[in-house]
């Protein structure tokens, strides 16, 4: 049987290698990709089992290889001894399986069928033109990837078979869900070398595991998941919980207007594309999620909802991966959406613009629902429990907000809770008070109820909210005092 191999590496590099595959036993070149839009519709033809590229080869991103890893082709990558940047690069995309210019032809045979046979698990005794895996293994973390791209020279030398086992670079750590992920699984790409993509040393997280996600979801119809979203990632904040709070809402973002952040610059957007060039790791995260109060940094959303085109569902996934190893709680923010009718209507692979919603809620480790306190919003609130329960998500913690007594009667809270219970076996909600002149004033002002109006009933009751999504924290105060903060950036007048 021939691996069937096409080619998607920059011309300087190309003759080289097309030499090597062509007689290599077993493996054919069946196309060389000019550039990225050939090798995915060549990937997605059904004619390919692998597909080489580099680091070099124009228009190369997490979304192309994510596309490959679909229609069933595995990556390797063809890297020069001594190219670390390109290298990490191809790592930071999920690209493990390396191939080396002076390899023979057939030990890059031995290779590509153990790439497409194995699992895209080479042996560790394989001879000089691979990466070793198994007892031989590298264990990389991103804060060694980083280092890598400032300064090549840090990156380890090339192991040769005769070196034995490879020492781990980093101590990972596997507590918590998920532990070392593996670089390719996360994409479905093949994979020879673990790297673990999950927290660095302690003196970076201070404590074992990788920090929760927590997604914020609703309906459509204003329910408050941006109100919800922003008061509960400041009370972590605020009980010393490192929080990060994500927009990720591609119909209408509103996290930066509401804490009076500049949104021409959106950190997604821009998180987004060094993901999709495999230059994402904690450092570049940080820069575009600035600090803007104690302990809590903020993601902001794209600006105009026409620019959702560039969040795709690859560079997404990795941007929460990432952002589990920079604090200790994740706060995601989503678009109402959840259909996922974009494949219905292209024949080819399309771009889904409620990916982001639905990548969120399967990454979470809890899922914050609101519904509004109304008929419309109950009636909202009931379908949309429906309609997640049928998506890779957590079990939902059901929030009902703007609670009010005109609309719903004497004892709003025991009304809505009978509903619920009776009509569609929603138990034990919590209630969130209609406080119209508090969130007023905040948003006036730009920043979280927290800081606003600590000892408000609406503050109180997201706190507990915070106590159910993270029983292991020491219960809110009763009353809290705002931290003044300084901004480097604001979206209305200084404070």
């Amino acid at each position: 049987m021939t691996t069937a191999v096409i080619t998607g590496v920059s011309h300087h590099q190309e003759q080289q290698l097309v030499t090597t595959v062509e007689a290599a036993s077993g493996v054919s070149v069946v196309r060389r990709c000019a550039d990225v839009a050939e090798l995915m519709s060549t990937g997605a033809s059904g004619i390919a089992d692998v597909a080489i590229v580099s680091a070099d080869f124009r228009g190369l991103d997490r979304d192309a290889l994510r596309h490959l890893a679909g229609h069933g082709v595995r990556v390797a990558a063809f890297v020069a001894t001594g190219d670390d940047a390109g290298e990490a690069r191809l790592r930071q995309l999920g690209v493990n399986t390396l191939i080396r210019p002076g390899a023979s032809p057939d030990e890059l045979a031995r290779i590509v069928v153990e790439l497409t046979e194995g699992g895209g698990r080479p042996t560790a005794g394989s001879a000089p033109g691979a990466v070793p895996h198994a007892s031989g293994a590298t264990t990389v973390t991103d804060a060694d990837l980083a280092r890598w791209l400032e300064d090549p020279a840090a990156a380890p030398a090339p192991r040769t078979p005769g070196d034995g086992p490879a020492a781990p670079l980093n101590t990972s750590r596997s507590g918590g869900a998920g532990g070392a992920v593996n670089g390719g699984a996360s994409d479905g790409v093949g994979s020879a070398t673990t790297i673990s993509m999950n927290e660095a040393d302690d003196t970076d997280t201070g404590e074992l595991g990788r920090a929760r996600i927590t997604a914020v979801w609703g309906p459509t119809g204003a329910p408050g998941r941006t109100t919800i979203a922003v008061t509960l990632a400041a009370d972590l904040a605020s009980r010393g919980v490192r929080t990060l709070l994500i927009d990720l809402d591609t119909w209408g973002a509103s996290v930066a207007q509401a804490l009076a952040l500049i949104d021409e610059a959106p950190g997604v957007a821009a998180a987004a594309r060094a993901s999709e060039q495999g230059t994402l790791d904690r450092a570049s995260l940080s820069r575009v999620a600035p600090e803007v109060s104690s302990g809590l940094r903020v993601l902001t959303g794209i600006p105009k909802p026409e620019r959702w085109p560039e969040l795709r569902a690859a560079a997404v996934e990795d941007v929460l991966e990432k952002s589990r190893g920079l604090v200790d709680h994740v706060v995601v923010d989503c678009g109402f959406s959840i259909e996922d009718d974009e494949e219905l209507s292209y024949d080819t692979a399309a771009p889904r613009r409620n990916a982001t919603t639905l990548t969120a809620l399967e990454a979470s480790d809890s899922l914050v629902v609101v519904g509004g306190a109304d008929p419309i919003g109950l009636q909202r609130l009931v379908r949309a429990v429906q309609d997640v329960g049928v998506v890779p998500s957590p079990e939902p913690i059901i929030v009902v907000n703007k609670v009010r007594a005109s609309a719903t009667g004497a004892k709003p809270e025991k009304a809505i809770a009978d509903v619920l219970g009776r009509f569609a076996g929603l138990e034990a909600p919590l209630f969130v008070p209609w406080a119209p002149d508090e969130c007023d004033a905040a948003l006036l002002t730009g920043r979280s109820l927290v800081e606003s109006a600590p000892a408000a009933p609406v503050a109180r009751a997201v706190a507990r909210i915070v106590d159910v999504v993270r029983p292991d924290l020491a219960p809110a105060p009763e009353t809290r005092v705002g931290r003044a903060r300084a901004r480097t950036h604001f979206g209305r007048g200084s404070r």
